[in-house]
């Protein structure tokens, strides 16, 4: 661990030193997963668990009934999991514009035609069934006991909570669920979900079984049905998450691993392999050449992800074009050091989230999002089994393209977790949650501890950019006012607000010593969110 321990940056947490981790946006969740290290588990187990939990302790983020992807090292190799949704069997182009008119572009941004099939839950399975160690019920008993006896609700969690209320008051089984008291809980108070305590036993008792074709996925048929819906109980019965390989690119002697697409992981690939044409490391860290350039090469591979990726069998290119080391040194040589530019697609043809991250000292790492795409997703939320349901329909298009919807395709993803190798061998499991912050994300922490030998709590502290659209970009307050001056005087359009939880997102990091039985982990966690990294 050859970092600079010394931390230049505001911060209310300090990095975490032990054998066995676990990081998460909550510490109950955090406490979650380590109960299960402390049961003799693994970092699979604890993964699980406080997966589990955080769709009770963060339901502004995700839910029962929301999606994941996961990267793992099993001690010997990587490992990559694609529990995204796929769309119900009556969604056609046809299906929404005769119910939304020809005029609409996309699937609705709530309510039960945004519900895709979720995956989260069949990713709990597959992970336990195939790397766990402990009874799959025992891994469900942390939340389902949060979710029976309540929680007090922490700060960051409820500003967004309280903030999503007014849109989604009226959308079926939110109020229950969600507005107790008839409106949203306030910091410190006691908040149950009963209901959803009900759904986790039931999954818990049938290892899944119950959500994919048993008592739950009636439930969704019957709820979905009567609330304007087509998703069926055959529709879940039907899912399967995706084993895949994870798609890397090298960078400054180490190996970032993204899941390929329909996930946008690829974007701080090639954002990676673009700055890799530039000396960063002499460049002044937080200075204004260095983010200049990062904020440009992140414009350059956004423009090729919106246009050309979607789920893989509708691609027109493929990830090794994409990333290959002649096209992104061609779209290195479009950056101009004194001016923003507003980028469009090359042509590659010619060459509301959160993560977690676990580790053990056999090992494994495991590196993991889970989602309801916005803040409570769809805003339905299923009442008897308190399953809250996704939004991630809406990322599909209704014009003729890649990402066009069709019935069983899965939409464009932005969940994303990251890991990061060396010489074949692990390094790292983090992630930076918040819809298209997080390759940005991915990127801009990298870069701090890879170029600039900052350790992942510093570079999890430092000020964040974030690119939106053409030349707009918003900026954190933190930021020095120089470089701020310094980027808006060669075109950034440029917003400079204080967010403390999705606009610049909020990470986890378990960075690896040589040998964990020895030298263990060092862990971060992002004070942008309630979060705590705990380990023994």
């Amino acid at each position: 661990m050859n970092f600079n321990f010394n931390n230049p940056y505001s911060s209310t947490r300090l990095p975490v030193f032990a054998r066995n981790v676990v990081s998460t946006s909550h510490p109950l969740g955090s406490q979650a997963g380590l109960r299960m290290l402390l049961k003799g588990g693994n970092a699979v187990d604890a993964a699980i668990a406080a997966a589990a939990a955080m769709t009770i302790l963060e339901p502004v983020s995700n839910g029962l009934g929301s999606d994941a992807f996961c990267i793992l090292w099993d001690g010997k190799e990587l490992h990559g999991l694609n529990a995204s949704g796929r769309a119900p069997q009556s969604w056609t182009p046809d299906y929404f514009k005769q119910k939304y008119g020809d005029n609409a572009a996309s699937p609705p941004k709530r309510g039960l035609d945004a519900v895709t099939v979720p995956g989260a839950v069949a990713s709990w399975v597959a992970l336990s069934e195939r790397f766990g160690k402990l009874p799959f019920a025992d891994l469900m008993e942390p939340a389902i006991e949060i979710a029976e006896r309540g929680y007090l609700l922490p700060v960051v969690i409820q500003e967004k909570w309280a903030a999503a209320t007014p849109e989604l008051s009226a959308m079926p089984g939110f109020a229950q669920a969600f507005m107790p008291w008839g409106r949203a809980p306030q910091v410190g108070e006691l908040f149950q979900f009963k209901a959803a305590a009900r759904g986790l036993r039931a999954i818990a008792q049938t290892k899944g079984q119950a959500f994919y074709g048993g008592e739950i996925a009636q439930a969704l048929e019957k709820f979905s049905a009567q609330n304007g819906g087509s998703l069926t109980a055959r529709d879940l019965e039907n899912y399967q998450p995706e084993w895949v390989k994870p798609i890397g690119r090298d960078y400054r002697g180490y190996t970032l691993h993204e899941i390929p697409p329909n996930g946008q992981g690829i974007s701080a690939l090639m954002a990676l392999g673009i700055l890799e044409k530039f000396d960063l490391a002499s460049l002044a860290l937080d200075g204004v050449d260095s983010q200049h350039l990062q904020i440009e090469a992140m414009k350059l591979a956004f423009a090729d992800t919106y246009k050309y990726v979607a789920e893989p069998s509708a691609m027109k290119v493929s990830p090794e074009q994409m990333l290959d080391d002649d096209y992104l040194a061609s779209r290195a040589k479009l950056i101009d050091m004194k001016k923003a530019q507003d980028f469009g697609a090359g042509n590659p043809v010619k060459g509301g989230t959160i993560y977690l991250t676990a580790a053990d000292e056999d090992g494994m790492m495991v590196s993991f999002i889970q989602s309801n795409y916005m803040g409570f997703g769809s805003g339905c939320v299923e009442p008897g089994f308190g399953v809250s349901l996704q939004n991630r329909g809406h990322g599909f298009s209704l014009a003729p393209g890649v990402n066009q919807v069709a019935p069983g395709k899965r939409p464009f993803h932005t969940i994303i977790p990251a890991f990061l190798s060396k010489d074949g061998q692990p390094v790292m499991s983090y992630g930076v949650m918040g819809a298209n912050m997080q390759p940005q994300g991915h990127m801009q922490t990298l870069v701090r501890m890879l170029d600039y030998k900052q350790s992942p709590q510093a570079a999890c502290d430092a000020p964040r950019w974030r690119f939106n659209q053409g030349l707009e970009i918003n900026v954190e307050l933190a930021m020095q006012a120089s470089t701020v001056q310094g980027l808006a005087d060669r075109g950034h359009k440029m917003e400079v607000i204080q967010d403390t939880y999705q606009d610049f997102g909020a990470g986890q990091f378990i960075w690896r010593g040589a040998n964990p039985k020895v030298e263990g982990y060092v862990a971060a966690s992002d004070s942008r969110r309630d979060g705590q990294a705990v380990g023994f």
